[in-house]
């Protein structure tokens, strides 16, 4: 099992090159960064992990430049989005965005996708919350399409172009993996259809974790690698998600100082 964190990074916290090395020289394996474009002042979608939402949630960076920089100062730390908000994305902008950070950090990019809770956050980028989950399908399909084909097309319900030239290519073969978050009762569909391996958020519908890891799996008919964020870091709850089959473990990392955030990550990694 490997090990990396899941974090916000933001103008308050410490910054992603500074980030990026810490991890690298104390041996985790992945950084995966959350996203909010914006949070609107006038909030009625409530947020899923609580009552109030936190500081940090109206302060991120740009995912794919934060990861941009922490590539820079790295060498084997893989760089993910945790998840990117695809429903808020241009398909032919994120390929190249993807592909771009594939490239710069030499194959080591992770596209983990979602559509997202924040009602109010995504129609202001014209999205009908309600076909979210059809949007977010051909948008991501059409990224895979941009990024392995030559002259890409795509036409769709909500997605539609005739042949173009998209580049860079990403450097992994056949693309970077795109991890498709969430747990609900239509996950693994889309996991199984477009998906590279499944990313829920520990403790939230994940009761029964090896359970549907194991129906997943064969579902799929294939080791469909599942990626575990926002993991407390405590060792019996390593074992336990080990024993229940999950390939990656990720912290969850506080947005703190950069002091702050050294000492935790000294102590996160005496449990590697």
């Amino acid at each position: 099992m490997e090990f990396g964190v899941s974090t916000f990074v933001t103008d308050d916290g410490i910054g992603p090159v500074a980030l990026g090395r810490a991890l690298e020289e104390r041996g985790f394996s992945s950084l995966f960064l959350a996203e909010h474009t914006h949070i609107p002042a006038k909030r009625e979608s409530p947020w899923p992990g609580g009552a109030e939402l936190p500081r940090h949630y109206y302060r991120t960076y740009d995912p794919f430049v934060a990861l941009s920089a922490a590539a820079a100062v790295t060498e084997r730390l893989r760089l993910g989005t945790g998840i990117a908000l695809v429903v808020q994305r241009d398909p032919i902008i994120l390929a190249k965005e993807v592909a771009s950070l594939d490239r710069v950090s030499g194959g080591r990019a992770v596209l983990g996708v979602g559509a997202g809770w924040n009602r109010e956050e995504m129609r202001n980028h014209g999205t009908d919350p309600k076909t979210r989950m059809r949007l977010l399908r051909e948008r991501v399909l059409a990224v895979k399409e941009l990024w392995t084909k030559d002259q890409a097309e795509f036409h769709g319900e909500f997605v539609d172009f005739d042949p173009v030239f998209s580049y860079p290519k990403p450097v992994q073969e056949p693309h970077p993996p795109v991890m498709i978050g969430g747990s609900g009762p239509t996950t693994f569909d889309r996991v199984i259809e477009f998906g590279d391996g499944w990313m829920p958020i520990h403790g939230r519908g994940t009761a029964d974790l090896a359970g549907q890891i194991t129906g997943l799996r064969e579902r799929a008919g294939r080791p469909v690698p599942v990626t575990l964020f926002a993991v407390v870091p405590k060792p019996e709850i390593i074992a336990e998600l080990e024993a229940a089959g999950v390939d990656e473990v990720l912290f969850n990392l506080p947005t703190e100082t950069e002091a702050d955030t050294l000492r935790r990550l000294d102590s996160m990694a005496a449990l590697l």
